[in-house]
């Protein structure tokens, strides 16, 4: 990823902070969500390994293919959970961006990615730019808080629009913006590609 050092640093935090919490989901989930914390777990140590400024780490090509290859893996696990659920299908274009960008680094002079060239196709480019920021502008949505409505009993309910109950030892209301902080991320990322 391109850009200042100290942006880098900070998505390296980001990302790397919203990894380790999924990893916290995964070991109390069971079933599909285990697989699906394990997911974004995945996509949160990669996009904070990508984001570390050349400044301080420059890899050389073989590194970037290594992340498409990782990444390509991933994508195939999620094409195939990607039939019983959209929020798959998300992981899935997730996955694909990440082999996309890694290829693009591969592509660039030397394997860097602290050169300054435009990488990657810029109709490719620009479609995950729109998908990213529908993404985003959705899931920060749902963490907006409803408006209170007074319960025929005297209670007051309100909360998050569109948080389900939360499984064993998760917040859904954390889980959503962890998912938004990645979007964003991704967002940076791909504007610096």
């Amino acid at each position: 990823m391109h850009g200042p050092a100290t942006a880098g640093w900070l998505l390296v935090a980001l990302c790397a902070g919203a990894g380790g919490y999924c990893l916290l989901r995964m070991r109390a989930a069971v079933g599909e969500a285990r697989g699906t914390a394990g997911g974004e777990a995945l996509m949160g140590f990669g996009m904070a390994a990508m984001a570390v400024p050349a400044a301080a780490l420059s890899p050389p090509r073989w590194v970037w293919l290594g992340y498409a290859a990782v990444f390509g893996a991933a994508a195939l696990g999620a094409a195939v959970r990607a039939r019983t659920s959209p929020h798959h299908a998300h992981h899935l274009l997730g996955m694909l961006a990440m082999v996309y960008m890694a290829g693009a680094m591969a592509l660039t002079p030397g394997g860097a990615h602290g050169v300054h060239t435009a990488a990657g196709v810029p109709l490719v480019t620009g479609g995950l730019l729109l998908y990213y920021t529908v993404y985003v502008l959705r899931a920060g949505a749902r963490l907006l808080p409803l408006p209170a409505a007074a319960d025929p009993g005297g209670a007051v309910s309100g909360g998050p629009a569109g948080v389900v109950g939360a499984g064993r030892g998760e917040w859904p209301e954390l889980t959503l913006v962890c998912r938004l902080s990645m979007g964003l991320a991704m967002l940076a990322m791909l504007l610096g590609l």
